[in-house]
C-alpha cells in the first residue's frame, strides 16, 4: 500500500508498525505552525495531534483530499465533528477507545475522594502550618450515579466497587443490561438524581448533552450531594453551577470547564465546595503505551483492509 500516515507520535517510537504507508510526523509544533511533513493530498490517515489547540488540530483538514481515515487519541470527537463540512466524503471518523480508560476513571475517583474527604482544604491548611482536624463525608455507603455509561463509566464503576458504595445507577444513551446491572436511558435523569449523593459525569458532549446539567438538573440533586465532570465542559450550564455553589447547597469536583482553559478571575475560581484539576483525565503516563497498542491495530487493519475499530461516523453518511 502505498499512502501516507500522519503521527503526533515519532514512528521510530512506535514498534510494530506495518509495513506499506509512509509513516510522517507532524504534532502542529509548539505554536501550530509547524510544517507539514508531505503533500496532504497524500495523506490516507491522519491521526490528530494531541493535547494541541483546536486550530491545531483542524488545519489540515480542508486540505486532506485523499484521507480515508481521521484516528483520535481522545474519547471526545466533537472538536472534529464540528468542521465535518472541510472534511472529505467517505472517511471514517475514529476515536481513541480503550486509551483513556485508566486514567479518565482514576481521576474521577481521585477527585471524588479528594472533594469528600476535604483535601484542599487539608492542602491549604498545610500551607498556612495549620492541623485543622474535622469530620468529613466517606465514599462508603453513598449512591453513585454515573451519567455516561460507555468504557471510561465501566471503568469508573470497576474502581467504585472496592469502596463500598451502597449502590451505582447507570445512565446511557439507550438502555440495556449489562453484567454489573441495568443501564437506564438517558431520559430517567430526573427520575435517578435525587438519590444520588455523587453525579459523575463521563458522558461525550453531543447535542442531547451539551448544556444537560441546567438549572433543573442541578434543582433534583439532592442537598449536600457531589456533582463531578470528567466528560466536557459544556455538558454543565455554568452560571446553574456557580448558582448552587454559591448557595453552598451542592459541591463539585471538575476537570473540564466552560469556558476552557478556565480564565483567571472567572468566579469558578473563587466559588465555595469547588475542586478543579486542568482537564488532566486523559493525559498521564498511562497514554503513551495504550496510544501505541491503539496505532498499532488500527493501521494493521488499515493495511489488511480490515475492519477498524472505534468508528464513530463515516463523512457524508446519515447527513454528517
Amino acid at each position: 500500500m502505498s499512502a501516507d500516515v500522519w503521527l503526533p507520535i515519532p514512528p521510530e517510537e512506535i514498534k510494530g508498525l506495518p509495513d506499506g504507508p509512509r509513516y510522517l510526523f507532524w504534532d502542529g509544533g509548539e505554536d501550530g505552525d509547524q510544517p507539514f511533513p508531505g503533500d496532504p493530498a497524500d495523506c490516507a490517515v491522519y491521526v490528530v495531534p494531541y493535547m494541541k489547540r483546536w486550530p491545531v488540530k483542524v488545519r489540515p483538514l480542508e486540505r486532506l483530499t485523499g484521507v480515508q481515515v481521521i484516528q483520535t487519541l481522545t474519547a471526545g470527537v466533537d472538536d472534529i465533528t464540528a468542521r465535518l463540512s472541510s472534511i472529505v466524503p467517505g472517511v471514517q471518523l475514529c476515536n481513541a477507545r480503550g486509551v483513556h480508560e485508566a486514567s479518565t476513571a482514576e481521576l474521577a475517583l481521585a477527585l471524588t475522594l479528594a472533594a469528600l474527604r476535604g483535601i484542599p482544604g487539608f492542602v491549604r491548611a498545610q500551607q498556612e502550618g495549620r492541623w485543622e482536624s474535622g469530620f468529613h463525608p466517606s465514599l462508603a455507603d453513598k449512591n453513585v450515579l454515573i451519567v455516561g455509561y460507555g468504557s471510561i463509566g465501566a471503568a469508573i464503576e470497576d474502581r467504585l466497587v472496592p469502596f463500598e458504595v451502597a449502590r451505582v445507577a447507570r445512565l446511557a444513551r439507550s438502555p440495556r443490561t449489562t453484567a454489573r446491572g441495568l443501564v437506564h436511558p438517558i431520559t430517567d435523569v430526573l427520575s435517578l438524581l435525587p438519590d444520588a449523593d455523587v453525579v459523575i459525569l463521563s458522558t461525550p458532549l453531543t447535542e442531547v448533552t451539551r448544556g444537560l446539567v441546567d438549572a433543573g438538573f442541578l434543582a433534583r440533586m439532592k442537598d449536600g450531594a457531589l456533582l463531578v465532570n470528567v466528560a466536557r465542559g459544556p455538558v454543565v450550564d455554568t452560571e446553574a453551577l456557580l448558582a448552587e455553589l454559591e448557595s453552598g447547597r451542592l459541591t463539585a469536583a471538575l476537570d473540564v470547564t466552560d469556558p476552557e482553559p478556565l480564565p483567571p478571575g472567572h468566579p469558578l475560581w473563587r466559588a465555595p465546595g469547588v475542586l478543579i484539576s486542568p482537564h488532566v483525565g486523559g493525559p498521564s503516563s498511562a497514554f503513551l503505551p495504550r496510544a501505541k497498542r491503539l496505532l498499532v491495530d488500527q493501521l494493521t487493519r488499515f493495511v489488511n483492509r480490515e475492519p477498524l475499530r472505534n468508528v464513530i461516523l463515516t463523512t457524508g453518511a446519515n447527513g454528517q
